[in-house]
């Protein structure tokens, strides 16, 4: 399998992970990223997390709110260079996240990099969603 192919099947674990993180559960988050403090992610919902530990957490925070989820990489392009990997496309689907929908239509840029289990993902970065934004609000002038 060429490095560009492991990388592609690094990108459909992570997204099957994160397609189970938009119904509730982020568990399986825990196998497509490497556990680092260097790792980081930017959400949709704003903000940045840094190390494993946040990483980890701030999907799960997600996951207790997410349901009726459904996300999908369009538009993939991968580049690899040595032990480092990046892979661009748009993210596009909907979720409930506490009972309202949003739709998911960004941009995004995943890095992978290759350790002795294989590739696994150390950023992952979407563009601002309006729609996300908009359901946040509610949910926090609702108290929930």
């Amino acid at each position: 399998m060429s490095a560009e192919e492991e990388v592609r099947k690094a990108s459909e674990n992570f997204y099957t992970a994160l397609n189970k993180m938009a119904n509730g559960d982020s568990g399986a988050m825990a196998e497509a990223w490497l556990h680092s403090d260097t790792v980081t992610a930017m959400h949709p919902i704003g903000g940045r997390s840094v190390g494993w530990v946040e990483v980890a957490e701030s999907f799960a925070r997600v996951a207790e709110i997410a349901s009726d989820g459904a996300i999908a990489l369009k538009d993939q392009m991968i580049e690899v260079a040595g032990d480092m990997a990046y892979e661009t496309g748009t993210e596009a689907g909907a979720m409930k996240l506490g009972g309202h929908a949003a739709t998911i239509d960004q941009r995004v840029t995943n890095i992978y990099r290759k350790r002795l289990g294989g590739w696994t993902m150390v950023h992952h970065h979407v563009d601002p969603s309006p729609s996300m934004h908009e359901v946040m609000a509610k949910l926090l002038a609702s108290g929930g």
